[in-house]
């Protein structure tokens, strides 16, 4: 079994440690009644074949344990023999029968306990992994997510995690249910006849070999196919975000080629995949009857030579095939562990990634921002070329410093590097002289607010988007927030006012609407710094408008990093900082920056502000 099945298996199992345990107990009584089901039989069928004769039979005699088999034999016929002396094959027929029925009753509520208290580990581990992956996801850095995609990351929180909750599952009852059942049979197989049990156990392992053939390549398709679901799921979900675009361009038929492209690799590989696992059965089945077959021709002879008695015989092929069936389930759970396995392999990526951006354990808890913020020798990189070069800036408290520039001159990257969304490679931020490597990530968010060119809103409530900056938030303050953000208006016209749902990423909503819902949740934040990433760039010229004055209001007294597009919007800065290729190529005020006639001068005539 590998390490990683068993890791997860103990760690996932141990909540639920009493509903574990009280499932091994119901297996093993499941098992124990499994067996005597078929040991009942035994006087059945010597009733209905007539053998046992009403012959006394002489009380039997302890002789050590070495003589335990004769012993417990001429115990059992004795109290038979006398029971069917004073009540007649017919009453001895009906003990059986009642017998028979209370062990069959026994088994089966064994087996329903067992599930019941299966059912508490099975939804128990898949809640509790799928709460590990989500939590994982939420630490790790934005950059472990530009190299996984969306799809993916889904298919493993759904696909592989139900895989593994299955495998672990199934390594409970192999290592309990059948092993057991297994156990009592060949126990009993020995008590009725060593000589035929002995001779089943030389062809068993042949059959076992044979069929564990079968599952080798499991796991490597197993681990093609969760690929191709990845792929699959990705492909959706940037069909739904990307719809307009798509149908802007007439894209159609090339989306639906690829999607069809990808449906046909899954198509391959779950027919592989599935087809080797059906092929299990059959040739599990064969190599079965095949072993039958063999124990019939052997112990037949015996039974014709008078060396064993046909109820026992028939009996002990009862106990055969009830042995053949647990081991069959256990090639069909390695299976099932193998797929297991290469799900766990793509869940550990996601577990086991190591973030760069942990707190160091002597981490500040920084309160308050007194000073400025200082860019020291800044540079940084995404994969081998530097986006952003050797920067060094000052933004002190109660400043507005706007950045400006071409697409991919690292104004953005400013922002997330100040955010901590990213390590820098060399050099320092620092606020109030400490690090923000020195601080926890935390208490650096917490100083700061952020609104982004793209509107994030979530599936909820107008007050529960507003009120993600600060949870505990009554409704006056909400409402004030939405007032400053010039919000309040639009959302008491929305058919809940701020209880109205606003659907996926607020899409019930204009974008002008969007951006100020986002502007409102800065504002209830209250951070002593803002940082605005283009928050004005994708709008109307009226919603520009009513941004613009929630901007303004939100940046009154206090610190902001405002990344600019249009220049007309950063006029007032008291900084301007522009950037060409990751590094800084003029500074100065408006005014300054006009009157050198630079790149900032040309970028404004070109948007006619001059």
């Amino acid at each position: 079994m590998d390490k990683r099945i068993k890791q997860t298996f103990v760690k996932y199992i141990k909540p639920y440690k009493k509903q574990a345990i009280l499932s091994i107990i119901s297996n093993v009584f499941f098992a124990l009644f499994s067996t005597l089901a078929f040991i009942v039989f035994i006087p059945l069928l010597e009733i209905l074949f007539k053998e046992e004769k009403r012959t006394t039979v002489a009380k039997p005699v302890w002789n050590g344990i070495g003589d335990i088999k004769a012993y417990l034999n001429e115990y059992v016929n004795y109290h038979w023999v006398n029971y069917i002396n004073e009540h007649g094959f017919i009453g001895a027929l009906a003990a059986v029968m009642v017998l028979t029925t209370l062990i069959i009753f026994l088994k089966n509520l064994f087996n329903y306990l067992a599930l019941y208290f299966m059912t508490f580990l099975r939804n128990g581990i898949l809640k509790d992994m799928r709460n590990d992956m989500y939590d994982k996801v939420l630490s790790l850095p934005v950059a472990f997510f530009s190299e996984k995609r969306k799809g993916d990351v889904i298919t493993r929180m759904t696909s592989d995690v139900g895989e593994v909750q299955w495998a672990s599952l199934i390594i409970l009852e192999i290592i309990v249910r059948e092993p057991l059942t297994i156990l009592f049979s060949v126990i009993t197989m020995l008590f009725l006849n060593y000589k035929l049990t002995l001779f089943i156990f030389v062809f068993t392992p042949v059959a076992g070999f044979f069929i564990s053939l079968i599952g080798k390549q499991l796991r490597k398709d197993s681990h093609t196919v969760q690929k191709h679901v990845s792929s699959f799921l990705s492909h959706i979900e940037e069909t739904l975000t990307g719809l307009k675009i798509i149908k802007g361009f007439n894209a159609e038929k090339r989306f639906s080629d690829r999607f069809k492209h990808i449906t046909y690799n899954i198509f391959k590989s779950n027919n592989r995949l599935i087809n080797r696992q059906n092929l299990a059965h059959p040739v599990s089945e064969f190599l079965g009857v095949l072993v039958i077959i063999i124990i019939l021709w052997y112990g037949g002879s015996m039974v014709l030579k008078k060396e064993l008695s046909a109820a026992v015989f028939l009996t002990f092929i009862a106990l055969a095939y009830n042995i053949l069936t647990p081991a069959k389930a256990i090639a069909k759970a390695g299976y099932i562990i193998k797929k297991g396995m290469a799900s766990v392999e793509r869940i550990f990526e996601i577990l086991d990634a190591q973030s760069s951006l942990i707190d160091k354990p002597d981490a500040v808890e920084k309160k308050s921002f007194d000073n400025e913020i200082t860019f020291e020798n800044v540079s940084f990189k995404y994969e081998d070329e530097n986006v952003i070069k050797n920067l060094n800036f000052k933004v002190k408290k109660g400043e507005t410093l706007a950045l400006v520039g071409q697409s991919g001159s690292g104004k953005s990257t400013i922002a997330n590097l100040l955010m901590r969304f990213y390590d820098v490679n060399e050099g320092a931020i620092k606020i109030d002289g400490v690090d923000i490597k020195d601080m926890t990530k935390k208490s650096l968010r917490d100083l700061m607010g952020l609104v982004t060119q793209d509107s994030i809103l979530f599936n909820d409530t107008v007050r529960n988007n507003i009120a993600l900056s600060k949870p505990d938030a009554d409704m006056n303050e909400i409402m004030e927030a939405a007032k400053i953000a010039n919000a309040h208006e639009f959302i008491m016209e929305l058919p809940n006012g701020y209880d109205t749902n606003i659907g996926d990423s607020g899409n019930r909503l204009s974008g002008g609407q969007k951006q100020r819902l986002n502007i409102a949740r800065a504002i209830l934040k209250n951070p002593p710094v803002m940082v605005m990433d283009e928050a004005t760039s994708a709008l109307d010229t009226e919603s520009e408008k009513l941004v613009q004055d929630a901007l303004d209001k939100l940046m009154k007294d206090r610190t902001s990093v405002v990344i600019a597009h249009r220049l007309s919007t950063i006029k007032n800065a008291d900084k301007i900082i522009v950037m060409h290729k990751g590094e800084i190529v003029e500074y100065g005020s408006h005014q300054e920056l006009m009157q050198q006639q630079g790149v900032y001068h040309n970028l404004v005539q070109l948007q006619s502000f001059a």
